[in-house]
């Protein structure tokens, strides 16, 4: 059957399709084997929720007999694949591990909808586990991004038997940032929909022929994710449009997703919007995983962790590292290389929490400090054999995030773009063009599922034909709708650690229009880099419609407003010799959508127009970046 629908695809693609298939099907088989050295398998288990759908299940045990605790992981990307990353490690260490596809995906029954039902298919899938002879009713729970989401959802609903969590890169509160970020949409989950979940790799039939409301489309979904470039240029995006329509739970999630605002029931309803619902979590003890490049760091440092620590009374922990989404065993992000040590082995950070919560291990993991982070920063510049700038940094224990003893720092823009301590003069507003079609191109930062849209982690901020959206190989401070503003030479190091946030006074001569804002390390030139390298450190944007963060208004045409945009969190070392970069636009594509400018419902615009944004700097509106200065 795999083979007649590869071959729907034409011979190139078959020849890639099979490719693709063939060692998986070969994986599938060797694990069906029962049992095996690491243990006893039991495979796509059909465990009935309460409303009788049958989601997949896979069991992995020691073959020694006896009761065991159990490693949990609810996932959306394959159940056969995820485990090979981590169940004979823990089985091997004495766990049972279950993995299970999430509703509606692969090998389980019903139908998809983003973490909606997996409060309560979690909820099911523990009081399984918990009933089983080999359980030793002590279930922990690790997964990664949207993993992590279902597992704050079992949280929220009280799962039976949950006793340790570790939540990586976790989803949640996807209506303030992750999915909208004050207002904007970020288009990486319009990638993550059209590519079926599987935004890194080639077309997944399998994936497709799930979707499929008929497996006869299954090819043509396959390959949506080719041409999601063509489709973004193609917005908004409206029921019936596109293939995704063969795909219904994703066509009209995405729509409504498009539609709706942040503060909307669709997304506060969505059982992740931890922040609305601290007095329902279960207070179970918790290590919160990230990265200051992670695509949900702002929510796993600045929500959840201490969201939870301050409500409830079981442990809850926070470490934050040089990474991108979903690679804490990697030393680098994007053009940045740091020490060795940045990068960590997954398996055995997961088994020690375990250990001691499940296992009653005294390995002092209690004891250690609540928060460890990775400042970045410190390096010597030099070109690592990979291409990459070293950046460097260390690992630091720490008693709180965010830090009590950081000092905000205001640092102004000012009318000759020049960025510092002192307060602004009387001087005219700075005024530049948004065209949304020709928005500023996203590169780096805080991305994921961004497939070959846009890079992720730490970007010189100059364009690469061939990379993204970018045409040219100009840097992006060239640009006439990007404006500038640059700190001097700082004469000594200064450490930036904590949350990040821009108050900028700006107008607009439309109804509405969005405002970024980046933060940027400027390197000297030196003989590896002789044209200097520009660093981003965080970015955020804002929907002017969502200035106040609840219901959207719309602006008065000309007036100044004063905006606040989050920007992601940091832990950075500005060296000695080293600019501070704040970059000011109205677009970061494809990271979050181009605002059309016109006024007209979300996704739901008929036309374009290019808008004149005006920046204020002057005392009546001092435009500023805070940062939080460590003191030396």
């Amino acid at each position: 059957m795999a083979n007649r629908k590869c071959a729907n695809f034409g011979h190139g693609m078959a020849t890639l399709c099979l490719a693709l298939l063939i060692p998986l099907l070969a994986r599938i088989a060797a694990a069906a084997s029962e049992p095996n050295g690491s243990g006893v398998q039991e495979l796509n288990v059909m465990i009935p929720m309460r409303d009788g759908v049958k989601l997949a299940t896979d069991v992995y045990r020691p073959s020694s007999g006896g009761k065991f605790a159990t490693v949990l992981m609810r996932t959306p990307y394959n159940k056969t694949v995820r485990a090979e990353a981590f169940a004979a490690y823990f089985v091997s260490r004495g766990y049972a591990v279950v993995v299970q596809d999430v509703r509606g995906r692969y090998k389980s029954q019903g139908h998809w909808r983003p973490l909606y039902d997996d409060g309560n298919d979690g909820f099911d899938t523990t009081q399984w586990i918990g009933h089983q002879s080999w359980s030793d009713e002590s279930i922990g729970t690790v997964g990664t991004s949207y993993e992590g989401g279902t597992q704050h959802a079992m949280a929220i609903k009280h799962a039976p038997y949950l006793k340790a969590l570790i939540p990586l890169f976790a989803m949640s509160d996807v209506g303030r940032y992750g999915t909208r970020h004050q207002g904007a949409f970020e288009l990486r989950w319009f990638n993550w929909v059209f590519t079926l979940g599987d935004p890194g790799g080639a077309p997944n039939l399998v994936a497709a022929e799930r979707a499929a409301i008929d497996p006869k489309y299954a090819p043509e979904l396959a390959q949506l994710g080719l041409h999601v470039p063509d489709y973004l240029r193609a917005l908004p995006l409206r029921s019936g449009d596109t293939p995704l329509k063969y795909a219904p739970d994703y066509e009209q999630w995405l729509v409504a997703a498009m539609q709706r605002g942040g503060d909307d029931p669709f997304y506060k309803d969505m059982g992740v919007d931890l922040i609305d619902h601290v007095a329902d979590y279960e207070d179970i003890p918790a290590y919160h995983v990230t990265g200051w490049y992670d695509s949900w760091a702002l929510q796993v440092a600045n929500i959840n962790y201490p969201t939870l620590k301050a409500g409830k009374k079981s442990l809850q922990r926070l470490i934050v590292g040089p990474w991108t989404h979903s690679a804490p065993g990697r030393a680098f992000a994007g053009d940045a290389e740091f020490t060795a040590d940045a990068a960590i082995d997954l398996n055995a950070f997961q088994a020690r929490w375990f250990d001691h919560w499940l296992k009653h291990a005294d390995n002092h993991v209690d004891t250690e400090a609540p928060v460890r982070i990775y400042v970045m920063g410190g390096g010597d510049a030099h070109k690592t054999p990979e291409g990459r700038i070293f950046v460097g940094g260390h690992w630091r224990d720490e008693n709180e995030w965010p830090l009590s003893r950081a000092r905000t720092a205001a640092f102004y823009l000012h009318g000759d773009h020049s960025l510092t301590r002192e307060s602004p003069s009387a001087h005219a507003p700075l005024v530049y063009r948004f065209d949304p079609h020709h928005p500023v191109p996203t590169l780096g930062g805080n991305n994921s599922s961004q497939g070959n849209l846009s890079t992720a982690g730490a970007t010189d901020q100059r364009c690469r034909q061939g990379t993204g959206f970018c045409s040219d190989n100009e840097a992006l401070s060239k640009r006439a709708d990007v404006v500038v503003f640059e700190s001097a030479a700082l004469g000594a190091d200064m450490e930036v650690t904590g949350p990040l946030t821009v108050k900028l006074w700006a107008a607009s001569d439309g109804p509405d229009t969005d405002f970024t804002a980046k933060l940027i390390d400027v390197y000297p030139a030196n003989a590896d880099f002789p044209s200097g390298v520009a660093l981003n450190i965080g970015d955020g944007i804002v929907r002017a419609r969502y200035r106040d963060g609840g219901a959207a208004r719309l602006i008065e045409p000309g007036k100044p407003y004063e905006y606040t945009i989050e920007l992601y969190p940091t832990s950075l070392l500005f060296k000695r010799g080293h600019k501070i970069r704040v970059d000011i636009s109205s677009s970061n594509y494809p990271r979050f959508d181009a605002n059309p400018n016109t006024g007209e419902g979300l996704n739901d615009n008929h036309g374009w127009r290019v808008a004149t944004n005006s920046i204020y700097m002057d005392e009546q509106h001092p435009s500023r970046i805070m940062l939080p200065v460590i003191p030396p």
